[in-house]
C-alpha cells in the first residue's frame, strides 16, 4: 500500500509563490510516475502537471506552463511542485498521486493512489 501526503499549501497574494511536497512511503518503486491534480469550488478535478521517477520527464497543463514546476527526489521519495506567479484561478485544493505507468500522463484514471490534498488560496 502506497501513502502520499501533500504538504505546502496556504494563503498567498496573486503573483506570490507556493511549494507544495508530497511524501510517498509504504510499497515504493523508481518506477511509474507522480503527478499533482488540483479540485477548483464546483469544478471537476483537473491535472496540474506529472513527472516520471526515472527519467525525470516532465509534463504540464497549458495554464501552469512557465510558471509551476515539477520535481522529484528518488532518495527522498518526494515530488515538490514549485508555484510561482500565482493567480486567483490558481485558487484550489491541489492533490498528489501515483500511477505505475513510467509515462506521464495527465489522465486521473490512470493514478491509483492519492493524497488527502492541500488548500492553495491564492488572493487577488
Amino acid at each position: 500500500q502506497v501513502n502520499l501526503q501533500e504538504s505546502g499549501g496556504g494563503l498567498v497574494q496573486a503573483g506570490g509563490s507556493l511549494r507544495l511536497s508530497c511524501a510517498v512511503s509504504g510499497r515504493t518503486s523508481t518506477s511509474g510516475a507522480m503527478g499533482w491534480f488540483r479540485q477548483a469550488p464546483g469544478k471537476e478535478r483537473a491535472f496540474v502537471a506529472a513527472i516520471t521517477w526515472s527519467s525525470g520527464s516532465t509534463y504540464y497543463t497549458d495554464s501552469v506552463k512557465g510558471r509551476f514546476t515539477i520535481s522529484r527526489d528518488n532518495a527522498k521519495n518526494t515530488v515538490d511542485l514549485q508555484m510561482n506567479s500565482l493567480k486567483p484561478e490558481d485558487t484550489a485544493l491541489y492533490y498528489c498521486a501515483r500511477t505505475t505507468l513510467s509515462i506521464v500522463t495527465w489522465n486521473s484514471g490512470n493514478y491509483y493512489a492519492w493524497g488527502q490534498g492541500t488548500q492553495v488560496t491564492v488572493s487577488a
